[in-house]
């Protein structure tokens, strides 16, 4: 029976977890990291889980930012504007209606002009009235013509007895009526030549077969294909002889401009600043009127880290971040403070340290995980 009751204890103890006496631990365990699977998600701390054939589905690419001593760089609002030069405008001088200047018809937007070159015809616009007296002035001005040819071939004919300045005199009077009639006939049937100042693409075509237009009314506008022209409007006070160069962001490359000059007069309250680029296919590259961002690099430099522009986003404060990448399948945000840069590039001022890896493609995407 004793034996009986021991065994039961025993089997009890067994049974019953162990713990260790107080101030004695059987070993220091790592707590282990939870299983999150596959599912690119957002933990609770704000750092997204994103595994690695998620990433590679969404083309994620991560830089080591680099700390640089880069120009200092200030950011001015433009607009694309006509070369003076090499760009020109095709007005009305009378009122009138279009008519084709070729069997080809009107020339279209976008279609290449020669210097010289006839765009199109403007048919002159005049009252019923005014028509009719033109034409009976013009057939009192034939009659009288009749009258000065008969007359002048009489003393043609009588040039031995009549004094030769009486023939001088009737050659004269029939010259007259002849360019009176001329001119009288021009403005009944005549029409004015739209011609092109200068070569190039047209930018604007406002002309349509049987329009009809006003005087001083654009027609035809020209642009020179390879020169672009910048106007940046700057609000504060500028020291123009600090501009060191300057440039602006089509797509994902940054074009340089040349500073041409400022105007002496300011307009709504900004100073005019005027850049151009000569080159190939630059007056293609942006439309007149189109409304740009200058980055105006100046002499003096400062201390940064450019990053590409399309790292940047916005959190749900509307905070300027960037996704960090701090493992092999984790990024962090962290908010930044950026300053303009090539319009391509920013500068980050503060935010990150040297040797971080910024994500430089997808981030818009990292940043729409939940």
């Amino acid at each position: 029976m004793k034996r009986l009751t021991s065994i039961f204890c025993a089997l009890l103890l067994a049974a019953q977890p162990l713990f260790a006496h107080e101030g004695h631990d059987h070993g220091d365990e790592k707590q282990a990291l939870p299983n999150l699977g596959n599912t690119p998600q957002r933990l609770p701390d704000g750092v997204v889980f994103l595994p690695k054939t998620a990433q590679r589905q969404m083309g994620v690419r991560t830089e080591p930012v680099v700390a640089a001593e880069l120009a200092q760089t200030l950011e001015l609002p433009g607009k694309v504007v006509m070369d003076p030069h090499l760009g020109g405008r095709v007005q009305a001088m009378i009122a009138g209606r279009i008519e084709a200047a070729g069997p080809h018809g009107l020339p279209s937007a976008g279609s290449r002009v020669k210097k010289g070159e006839v765009l199109a015809w403007v048919v002159p616009a005049a009252g019923q009235i005014e028509r009719s007296n033109q034409a009976a002035l013009l057939a009192e001005l034939k009659a009288g013509r009749q009258l000065a040819e008969k007359r002048l071939n009489r003393l043609r004919e009588l040039s031995d007895t009549v004094p030769r300045k009486e023939i001088e005199a009737a050659e004269s009077e029939l010259a007259s009526l002849n360019g009176r009639i001329a001119a009288v006939g021009a403005g009944l049937s005549g029409r004015e030549a739209l011609v092109a100042p200068v070569a190039g693409i047209l930018a604007a075509s406002n002309a349509l077969v049987g329009q009809v237009v006003e005087p001083k009314e654009l027609i035809f506008e020209i642009v020179d294909p390879d020169s672009l022209h910048i106007e940046a409007l700057a609000y504060e006070p500028l020291d123009v002889g600090q501009v060191a160069e300057a440039g602006i962001a089509i797509g994902d490359r940054s074009v340089p401009l040349n500073f041409i000059g400022a105007s002496r007069r300011l307009r709504e309250q900004a100073l005019p600043l005027i850049f151009e680029n000569h080159a190939i296919g630059a007056g293609l590259a942006l439309p007149l009127g189109q409304p740009v961002k200058i980055q105006l690099r100046l002499k003096a430099s400062v201390k940064g880290l450019p990053i590409p522009l399309k790292a940047l986003t916005r959190n749900q404060a509307n905070e300027i971040m960037v996704w960090v990448k701090v493992a092999p399948e984790r990024f962090a945000p962290r908010v930044v403070r950026t300053m303009p840069f090539d319009g391509v590039r920013v500068i980050v001022a503060a935010g990150l340290a040297a040797g971080d890896r910024v994500v430089v493609e997808g981030a818009a995407l990292i940043n729409q995980i939940r």
